[in-house]
């Protein structure tokens, strides 16, 4: 149960945090620009991608012509000059102000990633420091592991990938320091 507790309690801590980061601290918002002509942008969006939401990249070349060598030739000289697009597309559109269905869904990822790091960090019977380390060395594994390959493969802003890290490292070491203090008590319970 000081597992449960403690996931519970971290989910909580980190979806506090993950609000004060966006909404106090804009960290949420680093890297992402506005459009010179937005609607200029919008209005060639259907005709350019259609009616199938997904994730684009401009300009694009179809994997299967990774062998023609013409096709890759042509692809390479557009990527030279052209503008470079990454973005999600839902041609339907959605009421980006109405967030009633991301934040349940916020705070259950929150949760579920406290419960897995309450999991780590409470098997190992270490000190409160070592299980702060712990949630530390999980925060550069993720973000190693995920923000990295955005910001090489897919050249999301460098701004935005550090503004990822400080957001991520901070939520996790309060959650993580909550977390551990949470699993340090109950064990000194059980040992008196």
């Amino acid at each position: 149960m000081r597992i449960l507790y403690a996931g519970l309690i971290g989910g909580i801590v980190m979806f506090v945090w993950g609000a004060i980061a966006h909404m106090a601290l804009g960290l949420g918002n680093v890297g992402i620009r506005q459009p010179a002509s937005e609607n200029a942008v919008l209005s060639s969006l259907r005709e350019g991608l259609g009616d199938q939401a997904g994730v684009y990249i401009l300009p694009s070349l179809d994997p299967h012509k990774m062998s023609d060598a013409t096709a890759v030739k042509a692809y390479s000289e557009k990527s030279k000059s052209s503008p470079y697009a990454w973005l999600v597309y839902l041609p339907q559109g959605d009421d980006l102000t109405q967030m009633g269905k991301q934040l349940p869904r916020q705070w259950a990822s929150d949760t579920l990633a406290a419960l897995a790091l309450a999991f780590v960090i409470g098997v190992a019977g270490l000190s409160f420091r070592r299980r702060l380390a712990m949630a530390a060395a999980a925060v550069m594994f993720a973000w190693l592991n995920l923000q990295i390959p955005y910001w090489n493969w897919y050249r999301f802003p460098l701004d935005f990938t550090w503004a990822s890290l400080v957001e991520q490292l901070v939520g996790w070491l309060l959650a993580g320091a909550v977390m551990a203090w949470w699993i340090g008590r109950q064990e000194r319970k059980l040992a008196s």
